[in-house]
């Protein structure tokens, strides 16, 4: 009687189903806690005023928001890359822009082999 060695099976998934997968704890950044973005964000509310410069709300907490995300490679502490946002500009805004880029990691995961270049924005 002939033995017959057992084969592995590949993985038929390259990619992980963003629906049913759960983002990591958020973690604070240590650019958001140095002496040069809180003097940065100091300068911005004396030049800017602290209103939100999306909607116009006063009144309220103000976030420094990068327009051109960090993970994106936008500028940490350019002046010209940071918007001051109340909390639910910044939430809307930081919602838009992750559905985006799950958006774009998704259709990269479904593009054939060997078409694997999305630019991010």
């Amino acid at each position: 009687m002939a033995v017959r060695k057992l084969q592995c099976v590949l993985p038929a998934v390259r990619c992980v189903k963003t629906g049913i997968a759960t983002a990591p704890p958020k973690q604070t950044r240590a650019i958001y806690l140095s002496s040069e973005w809180r003097g940065l964000m100091s300068r911005l509310l004396a030049q800017r005023g602290r209103r939100c410069e999306a909607c116009g709300r006063t009144g309220c907490r103000i976030f420094g928001d990068h327009i051109h995300e960090l993970k994106d490679g936008g500028a940490a502490l350019d002046p010209g890359n940071v918007r001051l946002l109340c909390g639910s500009c910044h939430s809307a805004k930081t919602a838009r822009v992750r559905a985006r880029r799950t958006r774009q990691l998704a259709h990269l995961c479904e593009q054939p082999k060997g078409q694997e270049t999305v630019e991010l924005p």
